[in-house]
């Protein structure tokens, strides 16, 4: 066996001395995030550590689909995203308990208080508007009670509430403020916002920013992240309303699969998510950090000081989930 020089153990000492982690090898992920997070929290960590990433885009209920489908011999070791109270209640044996280092360095009311799952970023819901169409119709959006105008049946995006995070995550800002979870007023309101949508739902997330953007759509219920992604890249056509009504943010998380592979690397990665470095890096894309000492650098984000905002009782809307999501699908049935 060749033996090591006493330069190369140097400095690997001195690597050691300055706290400089390394990893190797593969880490296999599912994610429903945008290419913003992907490039600039995902590959980042791969090139610093030296981790091989495999990543499968999809939307959040395909992912938990396909992480379902493989439990007896899981695929991926991260699921990169998508992640909150609701997913891991109705989810619970397809994530693996770890808690990252620096978890107790966030907010304590988004620390990881499961085990399972660790939030990176707060998401929030608002309007994407196509400023050409908003124009050509001669309205003006400015919340939720405007989309009811009979002008945008037909041209307002939304995904399925059942299958898409951002959707679900928008009908729990809705009833939230136009009274209530379980208020008679906030279902009606919902009812009459689904005779405005004339029977479309958009195949996902993606699709109803993307729809707004190319002109397909006046407005779409989307959220934070991609809306501002538009601006940030030269979109001319697009504005991002945060509703009048009242704006929810929400951490958005991580959590490693049950049986993964690659753990360690997984373990890493979390560890990078809650980490000041990575938090600084979420403050300078289209989301705010879930680190709130952290502040945002991007222009295009509107401080919070200048929001309406709405606060969600989380461990209401994860425990109904089901329920909500039911009297969804049966209004939406019985009015289409």
């Amino acid at each position: 066996m060749k033996s090591i020089s006493k330069a190369a153990i140097a400095v690997m000492a001195l690597l050691l001395v300055s706290g400089m982690a390394f990893a190797a090898g593969n880490m296999v992920v599912y994610s429903p995030n945008s290419d913003g997070e992907i490039q600039g929290i995902l590959n980042y960590f791969g090139d610093k550590y030296g981790v091989k990433i495999s990543l499968q885009s999809m939307g959040t209920g395909e992912v938990l689909s396909k992480l379902n489908a493989e439990k007896g011999n899981p695929q991926a070791d991260v699921m990169f995203g998508g992640v909150n109270m609701g997913v891991y209640n109705t989810n619970k044996d397809i994530f693996q308990v770890y808690v990252a280092k620096g978890n107790a360095s966030l907010p304590a009311g988004y620390q990881n208080s499961t085990g399972f799952f660790t939030n990176y970023l707060l998401s929030g819901s608002n309007l994407l508007v196509n400023t050409d169409l908003e124009k050509s119709l001669g309205i003006t959006i400015n919340g939720y009670d405007d989309l009811l105008n009979p002008a945008l049946k037909g041209k307002i995006a939304s995904a399925d509430p059942v299958s898409s995070s951002s959707a679900w995550a928008q009908l729990c800002n809705i009833l939230l403020v136009k009274g209530g979870y379980e208020s008679p007023q906030a279902w009606t309101y919902v009812e009459a916002l689904i005779k405005q949508l004339n029977g479309k739902l958009t195949s996902g997330s993606s699709a109803v920013y993307k729809g707004v953007y190319q002109g397909e759509y006046a407005v779409g219920l989307t959220y934070e992240d991609p809306s501002v992604a538009l601006l940030a890249d030269g979109a001319k056509n697009v504005r991002v309303v945060y509703p009048k009504e009242g704006a929810v943010w929400l951490p958005a998380a991580s959590a490693i699969v049950a049986g993964a592979k690659n753990l360690d690397n997984a373990k890493l990665f979390m560890d990078f998510l809650v980490s000041d470095e990575c938090q600084k890096i979420v403050a300078g894309l289209t989301n705010r950090p879930v680190n709130t000492k952290i502040a945002n650098t991007n222009k295009f984000l509107l401080p919070f000081a200048q929001i309406k905002l709405a606060f969600e009782d989380i461990a209401y809307t994860a425990a109904h989930k089901k329920d909500i999501q039911k009297k969804w699908s049966e209004a939406w049935a019985k009015l289409n």
